[in-house]
């Protein structure tokens, strides 16, 4: 899909050198991909506490009662 946007330069700047991207079209579709991706783990994480790999005493309530103090 074709859309005119304005995109500030120093922002565009900046994501390319952090994406390692060269060009307007590549750094946009790979920051979107990094937003994207960081939903789906986000909301993997929080169907599944042990998906980021904390252990299963997360789910344990006498540990965590602990943890807190």
């Amino acid at each position: 899909m074709k859309a005119l946007v304005n995109i500030d330069e120093d922002d565009l700047a900046l994501a390319a050198a952090l994406l390692g991207t060269s060009g307007r079209r590549d750094t946009i579709a790979a920051a979107l991909r990094v937003v994207a991706d960081r939903q789906r783990l986000m909301a993997r994480a929080h169907q599944d506490s042990l998906a980021l790999g904390v252990g299963s005493d997360i789910t344990d309530p006498i540990v965590m009662a602990r943890a807190r103090r």
